[in-house]
């Protein structure tokens, strides 16, 4: 973090400083620039990089930095009007509109404004993040023989064993593709079980990110209500017959937004009613890695307990570590495997090689059980310091489950609350909040937020977001 900061302090002062330069004018050495700013060579080469992709400066190899030639005035803006009937014209014959609204992803990805405490990041905080254990095992991974080379289309083979292994069961590395992200993962898995038009059954309350991935495609989000044990199997099965949809998806470990997990003796019910109905069970397992210290033991993943394969299962690294480690697996046996990794090569083509050798120097180290140790143990702190805040600041907040994994907590609102005027009061008030109602694909049957304890710094951030959001809450009262 004290690297960054002191990259863009750099830059912004050389930038102050190009006036005194002419076109084509040499700037200061790298020495001279270490030794008069007294910050490292690395500083001093990131920001010089930073001006040169700002176009800035020009930077030669054995020469130096230059001041750029002045850019030249823009041209004007052409008429892009014709583009609204281009794009609703060839929808209009579609059974459901392919709609793309990324509102409710937007907001757990955009960083918020300076000063705002941040309740609705959907990544660990980078002190959370295990950045010396990735940063050394990509450059490990860099001196690989081959590193850079192309890999096999579905993955590197030890890469795939070891998610294989992570799944359980009986399944194996051939029934292991290895992709980029759970978002990626979970967009290959629809396109494959579901044609343009059809109906897919979801998790009611749901992840916004899978609703949006479902409508981009043209299906028809139904939704099956879930309670504190997960899914409820009768509304499923209800859900099933007067549907007919190809797929369920669901999240059985942690459920996102409520946390639940799905009850020992609805496991089963459920791969018993996809089954019969002829469709599939898409597991998201996003969070088993951000399991809280109190959580005891973890349930199988629905996959490990499907030798039919009803499941296409999907899990990640990338909440475990950083948003931008995007490396995951998409599991499924049968038929169905070869059309997804047929979906995957079209689209995009391999996840980089080097990212997978990362992945895989990352998780065989001695650092990463100690990080899995020490996020449990962090999560579970942040955990109970926002449920005290809650109950000490606003207590008429309905806190109906607190889970022992994931990385937020799913209040309900009193009666009556304006959902969208709360978010907006709070973001006045210093504090960022994700509203409820994305995260229903009908009507929502009460106001919520979902407030993350993951992406601020430290508890003290936690208490003082609650106690803003208790101003926040006071204002939309008044």
């Amino acid at each position: 973090m004290q690297e960054r900061s002191s990259v863009r302090e750099l830059a912004e002062r050389l930038r102050r400083e190009l006036d005194r330069y002419s076109p084509g004018g040499k700037l200061p050495s790298s020495r001279a620039l270490v030794e008069r700013f007294r910050v490292s060579p690395v500083t001093v080469s990131r920001a010089l990089a930073q001006l040169a992709a700002e176009g800035l400066v020009v930077t030669r190899p054995g020469a130096g930095a230059f001041r750029a030639q002045p850019r030249t005035a823009p041209a004007p803006a052409g008429d892009t009007s014709w583009q609204e009937v281009a794009l609703s014209a060839d929808g209009a014959a579609d059974l459901v509109p392919r709609s793309v609204d990324a509102s409710g992803v937007l907001v757990s990805l955009a960083a918020p404004p300076p000063g705002v405490i941040e309740l609705n990041g959907g990544y660990l905080h980078p002190s959370l993040q295990p950045e010396r254990a990735m940063a050394a095992a990509l450059s490990r991974a860099g001196r690989r023989p081959g590193a850079w080379g192309r890999p096999p289309m579905e993955g590197l083979p030890e890469l795939r064993e070891w998610f294989a292994r992570s799944i359980g069961g009986s399944v194996t590395a051939a029934e292991v593709l290895v992709t980029a992200g759970g978002q990626s993962a979970l967009t290959t898995a629809l396109r494959a079980l579901a044609p343009p038009g059809a109906p897919v059954l979801v998790e009611s309350p749901t992840y916004p990110g899978m609703l949006a991935i479902a409508r981009a495609a043209g299906l028809r989000p139904v939704p099956v209500p879930v309670d504190a044990d997960g899914v409820r199997p009768e509304l499923l099965a209800d859900a099933f017959r007067a549907t007919g949809a190809p797929a369920f998806v669901c999240q059985p470990l942690f459920q996102n937004p409520t946390g639940a997990v799905l009850a020992p003796g609805r496991r089963a019910e459920v791969l018993r009613i996809a089954r019969q109905a002829g469709a599939f069970v898409v597991e998201d397992d996003f969070v088993r890695r951000l399991v809280h210290e109190d959580a005891g033991p973890l349930p199988r993943p629905l996959a490990a307990d499907d030798p039919d394969g009803v499941v296409v299962h999907v899990s990640s690294l990338t909440k475990a570590t950083s948003p931008s480690f995007r490396v995951s697996a998409l599991a499924a046996r049968g038929p169905v495997l070869e059309r997804l990794r047929a979906i995957q090569v079209v689209d995009t083509f391999f996840v980089p090689r080097p990212l997978q050798e990362a992945a895989l120097e990352l998780v065989g180290s001695p650092a990463w059980p100690r990080h899995l140790r020490a996020v449990a143990a962090e999560l579970k702190a942040r955990r109970d310091t926002m449920t005290a805040a809650l109950a000490l600041h606003l207590p008429d907040l309905t806190l109906p489950h607190t889970p022992s994994g994931g990385y937020h907590l799913w209040p309900r609102l009193p009666d009556g609350t304006d959902e969208a005027a709360l978010v907006a009061a709070a973001l006045r008030a210093g504090v960022a909040i994700t509203p409820g109602r994305p995260y229903f694909s009908a009507e929502p049957p009460a106001a919520h937020v979902r407030l993350s304890f993951a992406a601020v710094a430290g508890t003290g951030e936690i208490t003082e977001g609650v106690r803003r959001l208790r101003t926040a809450c006071d204002e939309v009262r008044r």
